[in-house]
């Protein structure tokens, strides 16, 4: 059964579809973003106002990132697969229809789903006329910034390295970092961007943060978080006069996410940052004339060769153990423990540790349960070694988890170093 959901961008809108759900982005009964009310001033300092092309592909992300935590899985017919019809309110509805069969093979591919979308034409909204109006009236008075380069800044271990190694080279990107649902990221974000400004003497108005989520999402899969992350930083960078990489830091064996064994095949495989996702993402916003490149520099290398290579191993030594790498950081919280922390046992975890003692550095972060004890943890442990001991052809393997269609041999290879550092962690336990 096709779930069909309206978008809606102000109130005033009498646009109707018999039978669907209708969602106000702009209501916060129904959605919650801080773009424009908690980032007015901040904002005001990207030199111009972003482009229609930017803003459409930013409300899509987020109504995307609505269904996809809305509706649930577990009531299809494979518990997986949904069926989502979208009734989207854009600026530029021609060039939408145009590339609508790219936006739905990128979103068929990223979430695992069927996606049927519909555009029709709309006016700027409230917050966009606000917005424009305000930033002539600061325009002297808020000095602008600006950059070839914008970096995603989760409050990983990844993006912690890649903000090591660009701020080393004497880069001065802008930092983009997005959270949602439990307190667990945030916190990890504001402890990495406190540190690198502390080190680096980057000013804090490079660093932007924004929070997004629906008011009633159920669902916690959210394959398509990582399209509503982009679309923050696309959306900034459409604001500069200029061309602007989008640099996002990700190890070639989780921007791969080769499933170990037959189980994890399909739902426990995600594809946020998977080359072939990246690829029809970049289609996209080339065909929307966005002058964005999105760039991942760590594509060929481990997590372990990542942290060998940062090009300031002081500083990442020091503080690595800030960053947060763990699937579901709010779990400890749920539990009633105190703070967020690593669960230790998921696989971004083992291979954050596999990493760790790759490196050859000593690992002072907390985790859950670090001697995978518990029933779960026993569980992935046996999943993780059936995995490794079952070998996979490299150029198949790269294949499991979505098309590859050059540079096998570099894909190749990081596939095999990445089950080898593993395997010697693993093996350790």
């Amino acid at each position: 059964m096709t779930r069909k959901i309206v978008c809606k961008l102000n109130d005033n809108e009498h646009f109707h579809i018999e039978g669907a759900q209708e969602v106000n982005l702009n209501d916060s009964r129904d959605y919650r973003y801080t773009l424009w009310k908690r980032a007015k001033k901040h904002l005001y300092q990207i030199p111009q106002f972003f482009s229609d092309e930017a803003l459409d592909l930013f409300y899509i992300a987020l109504m995307v990132f609505c269904a996809d935590k809305t509706v649930r899985r577990g009531e299809t017919v494979d518990a997986w697969t949904r069926d989502i019809e979208i009734y989207m309110p854009v600026l530029k509805p021609e060039k939408w229809e145009e590339l609508k069969d790219t936006l739905k093979k990128a979103l068929d591919f990223l979430t695992g789903d069927r996606w049927y979308l519909h555009f029709r034409e709309r006016a700027y909204t409230q917050h966009e006329t606000y917005y424009q109006k305000r930033k002539f009236h600061y325009r002297k008075s808020i000095p602008t910034i600006d950059t070839e380069t914008i970096c995603m800044l989760s409050g990983g271990l990844d993006s912690f390295i890649g903000a090591i190694d660009m701020l080393a080279n004497g880069e001065r990107p802008v930092f983009v970092g997005n959270y949602n649902g439990g307190k667990g990221v945030s916190v990890y974000q504001n402890c990495v961007i406190n540190k690198l400004i502390d080190y680096f003497g980057i000013g804090k108005e490079r660093f932007y943060q924004f929070y997004a989520a629906p008011i009633r999402g159920k669902e916690d899969t959210t394959r398509s978080r990582s399209m509503m992350f982009f679309a923050h930083a696309i959306l900034l960078a459409s604001g500069f006069a200029h061309p602007v990489s989008i640099c996002i830091p990700e190890n070639g064996v989780i921007s791969l996410n080769i499933p170990l064994t037959t189980h994890r095949v399909g739902s426990l495989s995600t594809r946020t940052t998977h080359p072939y996702y990246i690829g029809l993402l970049q289609l996209l916003i080339d065909g929307l004339g966005i002058p964005v490149k999105l760039i991942n520099p760590y594509q060929f290398c481990t997590k372990g060769e990542m942290m060998k290579q940062c090009k300031d191993q002081f500083f990442l030594k020091e503080n690595f153990k800030f960053t947060m790498s763990c699937s579901h950081p709010d779990l400890s919280r749920w539990r009633h423990e105190s703070g967020s922390k690593h669960c230790g046992v998921c696989l971004p975890c083992t291979i954050r540790r596999a990493a760790i003692a790759a490196s050859g550095y000593e690992d002072d972060s907390i985790y859950g349960d670090p001697q995978y004890a518990n029933n779960e943890a026993q569980a992935n442990l046996l999943s993780y070694r059936l995995g490794i001991r079952k070998k996979k052809v490299p150029i198949l393997a790269i294949q499991l988890n979505g098309p590859i269609s050059e540079k096998h041999d570099e894909y190749s290879r990081v596939y095999e170093q990445g089950i080898k550092e593993l395997k010697n962690f693993i093996d350790t336990l």
